[in-house]
């Protein structure tokens, strides 16, 4: 049986087994055209917003997310729920004119965006933009060499369905980085992640006239696997190894799985 293990905690007692039921089994998500037109409205201050609320530092952690990938130039690579591009962007980077990004939503507002930001800062690399429900992809089997999410996983409407067309379109061997929110297992650091979204994420949404849509990120969390739930659903879904690196006290963190 393959070992998934946590980086924040590796003590064979604190390990999950791969063969635990799914954790997600019966909770409420949302569906697609929920999911869908939620970020198709909040597409025009995506990054606005992301910039103010994280004070800059989601561009760190998202070139962390890149660096976890493994990915190198040359090689051919996913952006899954992709947004507004910047990780995509950050892959087209790291492959080079010799490599190729697909960066994949099913928000065509955000795609828009995408691709705008793309010719304006990149026009020299390959990044094709292509809409796609991340539980259905249409690529082939085992055509990346590397893969990333950043801030999709816990919007989808079917997590194990998502890590297994992660596991399929991916060569053997290559690596998903998997950037998101999480609740933080620290008491304090729970408490300011909630005190964080009620007087700074929702009142700030409130301001843009978005206060339902930002609404959603509490709820989102508490469905959300937190981060050895998310290293057993993805050997579940066939990855050979999985390790999760919490970032920000808990808050965040990224899974990195290996097919």
């Amino acid at each position: 049986m393959p070992v998934s293990e946590s980086a924040s905690d590796r003590t064979p007692s604190s390990r999950q087994s791969a063969s635990e039921p799914s954790v997600l089994a019966d909770q409420a998500v949302p569906t697609d055209q929920t999911v869908r037109q939620l970020f198709d409205r909040i597409a025009p201050v995506y990054d606005e917003f992301n910039q103010r609320l994280s004070f800059g530092l989601h561009t760190i952690w998202k070139q962390m997310t890149v660096d976890w990938s493994g990915v190198q130039p040359g090689d051919r690579c996913l952006d899954l729920c992709c947004g507004s591009g910047d990780i995509a962007l950050l892959l087209a980077r790291r492959v080079g004119s010799a490599g190729q990004v697909v960066g994949a939503d099913f928000s065509t507002q955000q795609l828009a965006i995408a691709r705008d930001r793309a010719q304006r800062q990149c026009p020299s690399l390959s990044i094709d933009w292509i809409e796609a429900n991340a539980v259905d992809l249409s690529f082939d089997s085992h055509s990346f060499d590397g893969a990333t999410v950043g801030y999709g996983l816990r919007n989808v409407t079917h997590i194990p369905r998502c890590l297994q067309e992660l596991h399929r379109v991916l060569k053997p061997g290559a690596k998903a980085a998997i950037l998101d929110f999480h609740r933080p297992e620290n008491p304090w650091a729970s408490t300011f992640q909630q005190w964080y979204l009620q007087n700074i994420v929702v009142p700030t949404a409130d301001s843009f006239g978005l206060r339902s849509e930002y609404a959603y990120i509490s709820p989102s969390l508490d469905r959300f696997p937190q981060g050895r739930a998310q290293m057993a659903l993805a050997v579940q879904a066939g990855f050979s190894h999985a390790v999760h690196y919490p970032i920000l006290g808990g808050m965040m963190g990224v899974l990195v799985a290996t097919g």
